[in-house]
């Protein structure tokens, strides 16, 4: 009788665990489109959480079932990962010390496994009654963003914003590797609009500050933007299926596909005009396996395309210039993308493959007052540091510094292809042309100065022929467009064996 008690009296409680918060609160998430915590776990994984640590903690409060946070190991695609998952109908999945002592645990289990670890975040921030508690001691919430540097590189970490992310929390993501934000319940920001009322007089919405469009689009801390929450987790089960389970390894490699089938080839969709708009995405559809593009930062900086990819099953980083948006120029958020995902594929032995379509970096004052030389230093950077297997394209043109934060010959690559038409220059015809002879040209009558730039386009057309720059090893291969897929196979699968140390020193000094 005492055993059936105590029996029933142990699934009494974790019932009340597994339920969460109270009604209202569920009532107010659906109310919201938003999935209970425990809902969202069986989407993520294979089979749902296989092993949940700390269930009971603060389980005699009364009204903090698991101190709102769950956190525990499942697997997807059968690759043990490890979560930790903010439950919003526990006073608005907000910190108290149990919660911190939680997510600290179960980085250092992500840490000792060596597996990927997910942050399913939907949290109002610290509980201002526990702060002493849960704020500033070693154990405290400082240390999780601690060990998410510490972790950093060495183990793949997502983040899954499914609410608010609020004041210090809001780090959680900013230290992820990538972040998906669910349209219209994402949020993160230092300082409420209320706060920022108060503080500075500043009057604005939730969603000005920071909501999950603004962060996709224009401040670049969130990376893809979900509709809906089952999005947001079909997105990471896809995202974590192109890594491996930690920098010791490597990706693994998938049933191999071919490309998805197109009326016009590669070679009847580039223009030979080099100034004319192209959609890249259209040559990218036509190198990787159907089916295998997964984006990072679409909205943010569109004007440079980054994302994976898939070529004979083998995981790929895809950088590519975009003429359609800004001609492709590059400018200084465009450069941050770009040196991001490099350093991520990098960490994680994911080949870089540099389609190259660029008129070169953004001048004028507004780029200068902005930074574009430090940022585009770090773009720079971060592309020399990579000692992953590095592919240069020149598909059209690569002029100036553009050159450079492309993977250029100077930085190494372990091959620099041309596609018959391409051009390699400091800058392109007609604005060499005006740079040189401009005066030349003012003084010429009318009647021959469009004679005279026409000689001169052609003169230095032939200095920029990509025959010549092959010629010269400046490049190592040109090759009609449609070879392109069957070039890259053919690269992949002989750099599968490159080992490169890039320097010795204890670390860089990057630009920031």
């Amino acid at each position: 009788m005492t055993k059936l008690t105590v029996g029933n009296k142990h699934q009494e409680m974790k019932d009340n665990v597994l339920k969460g918060g109270h009604e209202k609160y569920h009532g107010k998430n659906k109310e919201q489109g938003k999935l209970f915590v425990r809902e969202r776990l069986e989407l993520l994984f294979d089979e749902g959480l296989q092993a949940e640590d700390g269930t009971f903690a603060n389980v005699l409060a009364g009204d903090l079932p698991s101190d709102g946070v769950v956190t525990g190991i499942g697997k997807i695609h059968g690759r043990t990962v490890c979560v930790m998952a903010n439950d919003s109908t526990v006073k608005a999945g907000s910190w108290g010390k149990l919660t911190v002592e939680k997510i600290i645990r179960i980085q250092e289990t992500a840490e000792k496994l060596n597996v990927p670890l997910l942050y399913l975040v939907d949290s109002s921030g610290a509980r201002i009654t526990d702060q002493l508690e849960m704020f500033p001691g070693r154990r405290g919430a400082g240390r999780i963003f601690y060990n998410q540097v510490k972790l950093s590189g060495r183990i793949p970490q997502i983040c899954l914003l499914f609410g608010p992310s609020a004041a210090g929390g809001a780090y959680i993501p900013a230290f992820c590797d990538v972040v998906v934000m669910v349209e219209g319940n994402a949020s993160m920001y230092l300082g409420s609009p209320r706060m920022a009322e108060m503080v500075i007089g500043e009057k604005v919405d939730l969603e000005t500050m920071g909501g999950a469009i603004m962060h996709c689009s224009v401040s670049g801390c969130g990376d893809v933007l979900a509709k809906t929450e089952e999005e947001a987790i079909a997105y990471a089960r896809q995202y974590i299926s192109y890594f491996p389970d930690n920098f010791k390894n490597k990706p693994n490699v998938e049933e191999p596909k071919l490309p998805k089938t197109f009326e016009k080839s590669i070679e009847e969709i580039i223009p030979a005009n080099q100034n004319a708009p192209f959609n890249m995405y259209d040559l990218i559809d036509r190198i990787i396996d159907e089916g295998s593009f997964c984006e990072v930062k679409k909205l943010f900086a569109p004007e440079i395309i980054t994302g994976f990819g898939r070529i004979n099953g083998q995981s790929v980083g895809i950088i590519a210039n975009q003429p359609r948006v800004k001609g492709g120029v590059l400018f200084h958020d465009s450069a941050d993308k770009a040196a991001k995902f490099i350093n991520l594929c990098d960490a994680f032995h994911i080949p870089l493959i540099f389609l190259a379509d660029v008129p070169g970096f953004m001048i004028g004052t507004n780029v200068e007052k902005m930074g574009i030389i430090r940022h585009g230093a770090k773009m720079i950077y971060a592309m020399s540091e990579a000692t992953v297997p590095k592919i240069t394209v020149i598909v059209r043109k690569a002029y100036g510094a553009g050159l450079y934060a492309m993977a250029g010959p100077a930085f190494e690559p372990d091959v620099c292809i041309a596609l018959t038409g391409a051009q390699i220059a400091v800058m392109g015809p007609e604005a060499a042309i005006n740079a040189v002879y401009a005066n030349k040209i003012a003084s010429l009558p009318k009647e021959v100065q469009a004679a005279f730039i026409n000689q001169k386009r052609e003169e230095y057309q032939e200095e920029i022929d990509v025959y010549r720059l092959a010629s010269e090893l400046i490049i190592d291969d040109v090759i009609e467009p449609n070879e392109l897929r069957k070039t890259l196979e053919i690269r992949l699968d002989a750099y599968k064996s490159k080992e490169l140390t890039f320097t010795e020193r204890k670390h860089g000094v990057s630009p920031v």
